[in-house]
């Protein structure tokens, strides 16, 4: 049987808070998401300015991340490509760059989505929260 990580509360207010400060320091103002590795959501927040639709993309970006075990730029670019019948996919949202998976000894253990600014600016902020825990 192998044993598996899993996010502590610590680890998701580190990865807010550094989420966070990328964000102010670039003036951005988003929602930063994070879930666990089924996508449930652990965390929500929306800084001053974030409009209220990124709410509800950043948790589908991070939703995405976590249950497709890839960054979500992957499904975006899958669509964009063409394969748009990959909108059809149950349960799948947040189909825009910005959901970051967060992996653990090569197991996705959850996700970051954020939204608000442009999506790859989005992704720097996930990437950023992720790495205050050192991954």
């Amino acid at each position: 049987m192998k044993t598996k990580s899993f996010l502590e509360l610590a680890d998701v207010k580190a990865i807010a808070a550094a989420a966070e400060a990328e964000a102010l320091k670039n003036n951005w103002a988003v929602t930063i998401a994070i879930a666990d590795d089924a996508g449930n959501l652990l965390w929500l927040q929306r800084l001053d300015g974030a409009a209220a639709l990124s709410s509800h993309i950043a948790p589908a970006k991070a939703h995405t991340a976590a249950m497709g075990r890839r960054e979500s730029k992957v499904y975006e670019d899958i669509i964009n490509g063409g394969r748009t019948a990959f909108l059809t996919a149950p349960a799948v949202q947040g189909l825009l760059e910005g959901g970051v998976p967060i992996v653990k000894d090569g197991q996705v253990i959850g996700a970051v989505g954020v939204s608000g600014v442009k999506s790859n600016e989005d992704a720097q902020i996930a990437k950023a929260g992720i790495a205050a825990i050192g991954l």
